[in-house]
């Protein structure tokens, strides 16, 4: 019998099975309304998992032909929650970063367009309130776990010149070294309110590779690493040549970030304060390293497999809660930072839809560039086996945990985020955002409203080709797409809708004010 249509069974088997305990006995799991008047109203830990480039159809809970089994993920949406329409507020890393941290666009940043690179200056601005310093001033431990990729604020051994000058449409070439002083202390997470971090600078494709441990350097790049290239080691096989640490293992980092949160989450066991861990995952970005554990698990290649150490990874920091006694008091999250590098030359080589039934992939203005997993458990407040269908976004964690603690957020912070607790408790009686905005890694803008999507400009605005396509004349130069009735974004009615048209523009201006 096919393997996975067994799986499958089993799977339905089980859910049946579950189904059935929760609503005879298991009381505790029913969502309810939170209470914060009530002093028994314990605060919840928060961990935050966040996926590098994972696609929604890369869950087989979410995406039924997924050519990848992630029982971990799916423990969750069988335990808590699932959002049909989820959106990173950008297409690509850095900048949505600085909206989940932020609770803001990251367009309102001097980063217009592209990403971040390992030796430029911090993104988030001095004095700027993040869901750390929120969570720290009430109460709460924080830690930073994994990629940080928002900048740091790395000392120069020669202030007279650049921290790094070099073109990274070529080799740094051994002896090329930056500018840095590696042996001083950065400023990055901790500066922004995490009581603890423990950070690679960027992508692990980026130069430099090297962990900081509270701003530190724990081991000097002094060593240099020639890089990897998918011509020469295979598709999604590459980082960039440069500085490295003597001892940075490329193909054990995840592993290595994974042991650092489930020992923090070990030594939180007896505190009286409830924490929050933001854990940015390194994977499945390039370089696709699965572990000898992993390889072959999956129908969708090196990539497949990659999924599923993430996965693991995922079921290391359940088990962690579990061990701990931590679990029935923990709001864990699982989302992506933007959709799945999965291209057309995939979809040729394997059947598996990593971006499931949305058009393009990470970087662009279309569905999948944006589109996110976001799957979520808190028991006995999000109700098991739950669905939102809710629009919601990257930059609502902010207010959502102003909401769940019951404090207000200071002044001029998070102007993009919304709270959405009323959608994880099962009590929004509407829709909770009045309109979403979406942006690519060329600069592209779209707007969401209800099921109309709009967007400035023809083209993906990032990795699909054609990224920019000039209109023909007479014809208009954006497109407007019913997302309810054609959520592939196949047929433009821009023309059939004027005055939709003109509302949405008429928004998206006014946002961008």
């Amino acid at each position: 019998m096919n393997s996975k249509l067994t799986y499958l069974g089993v799977k339905r088997v089980r859910i049946a099975i579950w189904i059935s305990f929760i609503t005879a006995s298991c009381v505790s799991q029913v969502s309810k309304s939170i209470d914060l008047s009530n002093p028994e109203y314990l605060k919840p830990n928060i961990v935050y998992i966040l996926a590098d480039d994972m696609g929604y159809g890369d869950l087989s809970s979410l995406n039924p032909k997924s050519g990848i089994q992630t029982p971990n993920m799916d423990k969750i949406v069988e335990e808590g929650m699932y959002f049909t329409d989820a959106h990173s507020n950008s297409a690509v890393c850095t900048p949505t970063r600085y909206g989940i941290l932020t609770g803001r666009y990251a367009w309102r940043s001097r980063l217009k367009e592209g990403v971040l690179w390992g030796y430029d200056p911090p993104l988030i601005e001095d004095n700027r309130t993040t869901v750390a310093s929120f969570l720290s001033d009430n109460g709460y431990r924080t830690a930073c776990i994994g990629k940080w990729h928002l900048g740091l604020g790395w000392h120069a051994k020669d202030t007279a010149k650049p921290i790094a000058k070099y073109e990274w449409d070529k080799v740094f070439k051994e002896g090329a070294d930056s500018n840095v002083d590696f042996s001083k202390q950065v400023n990055g997470p901790n500066t922004l309110g995490f009581d603890y971090s423990y950070i690679i600078p960027s992508s692990l494709d980026m130069t430099p590779y090297l962990y900081l441990e509270n701003e530190k350097a724990t081991e000097l790049p002094t060593a240099y690493t020639s890089g990897k290239s998918a011509d020469k080691d295979g598709r999604g096989v590459f980082w960039r040549a440069g500085e490295v640490a003597p001892n940075f293992n490329f193909h054990n980092v995840l592993e290595h970030l994974t042991d650092k949160t489930t020992d923090y989450i070990k030594k939180q066991k007896n505190s009286k304060k409830p924490f929050f861990i933001y854990f940015p995952l390194t994977a499945p970005h390039t370089p696709w390293l699965p572990t000898e554990a992993v390889n072959g698990k999956s129908n969708a290649g090196r990539y497949g497999d990659f999924v599923t150490l993430v996965d693991n990874t995922v079921g290391k920091v359940l088990q962690a809660l579990e061990k701990s006694g931590q679990a029935e008091n923990t709001l864990i999250i699982v989302t992506s930072d933007n959709g799945s590098n999965w291209t057309e030359d995939d979809k040729k080589e394997f059947e598996h839809r990593a971006n499931y039934i949305y058009r393009g992939q990470k970087a662009d203005i279309y569905e999948g560039g944006h589109r996110i997993p976001f799957i979520a458990r808190w028991p006995g407040t999000i109700e098991a086996g739950s669905v939102s269908n809710q629009v919601m976004c990257t930059t609502d964690l902010l207010a959502t945990l102003s909401g769940i603690i019951g404090k207000e957020l200071p002044n001029n912070s998070g102007e993009d985020s919304y709270n959405m607790l009323p959608a994880l408790t099962g009590n929004a009686k509407e829709q909770i955002r009045d309109y979403t905005v979406h942006h690519s890694l060329n600069g592209f803008f779209a707007i969401r409203k209800g099921p109309w999507k709009f967007t400035t400009l023809l083209g993906s605005g990032g990795f699909s080709k054609p990224d920019l396509i000039e209109p023909e004349k007479g014809n208009p130069n954006a497109t407007l797409f019913n997302l309810e009735e054609d959520p592939k974004e196949i047929q433009n009615v821009y023309d059939e809708n004027p005055e939709v048209v003109k509302e949405l523009l008429v928004l998206l201006e006014g946002a961008k004010k």
